[in-house]
């Protein structure tokens, strides 16, 4: 990444905060599946890993991004994002192991997708960091494409998604 310092608009500067936010998010939740799942489905919680390492590293660079504009980078996720995954927990105890997981996997999915989108809208694709979202969006649509394909191939007769 080319970047010169203070070369981002402040409307810029707060989405990358507000994507790395989500990404930190989904980083955790995907960890937090990968834990839930190493027991019963050693394969699916390394691929659950593998996303997280994807979102930890997309952060990192949306945090440089911000950094070399002279602003503090956001470090954390939110608090809606820790009730959801204490929500998949709970869910995942209660006996929907497996399919409750992807489920709330894929609903994650769409969020930091549609956020993307959003950040990409409004900022009409033509800000410096646009083609880092841009690529950013489409590592973000490979994952949510496997995660709901995963949930499908999960999904059991009679219950509601």
């Amino acid at each position: 990444m080319a970047m010169t310092t203070n070369t981002l608009c402040q409307k810029s500067i707060d989405w990358l905060q507000s994507l790395t936010q989500i990404n930190i998010d989904s980083r955790d939740g995907f960890k937090e599946a990968a834990e839930n799942l190493k027991e019963t489905n050693p394969t699916l919680a390394n691929r659950f890993r593998q996303w997280a390492s994807n979102r930890d590293g997309q952060a990192s660079e949306l945090q440089t991004m911000v950094a070399a504009n002279a602003e503090t980078p956001t470090k954390s996720g939110s608090v809606a994002a820790a009730a959801h995954r204490t929500w998949m927990d709970i869910r995942s105890a209660l006996g929907g192991g497996e399919q409750a997981i992807l489920d709330e996997s894929e609903r994650g999915e769409d969020q930091i997708k549609a956020k993307y989108e959003e950040a990409l809208k409004d900022l009409g694709g033509a800000e410096p960091c646009c083609d880092t979202l841009r690529r950013h969006l489409a590592a973000v649509q490979v994952s949510h494409d496997e995660v709901k394909a995963l949930r499908d191939s999960h999904h059991r007769p009679g219950k509601a998604r």
